[in-house]
């Protein structure tokens, strides 16, 4: 499996390029036997470098319905995504809580 993107460090874009290329059948045969196995979805959160930063990625049909909602609402696309979510961790906390041994 590709190391982690943390280790991956290039001295510049021709040496990223040149691993890329070499790497490209092997990475293309791991993303196949990972998606065959039903991980690779729509929506795809990553954390990145500092933990206090992440990107989700969303399929289209989810930003499509983010957006329209946020309009809605009068708010910013961004703005109206952190609400949601900041609102779905509040409520799945109390649960958590109880379900701890």
């Amino acid at each position: 499996m590709a190391r982690k993107s943390e280790d991956m460090r290039f001295a510049n874009e021709s040496e990223e390029a040149a691993w890329w290329e070499a790497n490209e059948s092997r990475l293309a045969n791991e993303f196949e036997k990972i998606a065959a196995g039903g991980s690779v979805g729509p929506a795809t959160f990553v954390i990145t470098g500092d933990s206090t930063v992440a990107k989700i990625k969303l399929g289209k049909k989810d930003v499509a319905l983010a957006r329209t909602q946020a309009k809605e609402r009068g708010m910013r696309c961004h703005d109206y995504l952190k609400l949601i979510l900041h609102e779905a961790l509040r409520k799945s906390e109390p649960e958590a809580e109880s379900a701890a041994p």
